[in-house]
C-alpha cells in the first residue's frame, strides 16, 4: 500500500523540474532517493548498535594464558 508524501521546493527548482519532466520521472527518482536514505540510516543505526554492544563486551583470557602460551612456544623450538 502506498502513501502520498509532499514537500516544498523553491519556485526556480519547480520550474526546472517541469522543464525536465519529459526526461526525468521525478516521482521515481524521489521514491528511490527516500528508500535508499532510509536503508542507509537503518544500516548506520544497526552498525552503531553493534559497535556499542562490542564496546560493552568484556574480552578476557584466563589468568596465565599469555605466560603459558609463550612458554609453550619457546619449549617447542
Amino acid at each position: 500500500m502506498s502513501e502520498v508524501v509532499s514537500f516544498k521546493v523553491r519556485k526556480e527548482v519547480k520550474r526546472k523540474m517541469e522543464e525536465l519532466r519529459d526526461r526525468v520521472s521525478w516521482a521515481d527518482e524521489l521514491r528511490r532517493f527516500v528508500e535508499e536514505k532510509v536503508m542507509e540510516i537503518e544500516a548506520r543505526d544497526s552498525f552503531e548498535k553493534i559497535m556499542e554492544e562490542l564496546r560493552k563486551a568484556t574480552w578476557s583470557v584466563p589468568k596465565g594464558f599469555s605466560c603459558r602460551s609463550v612458554r609453550e612456544d619457546r619449549d617447542s623450538s
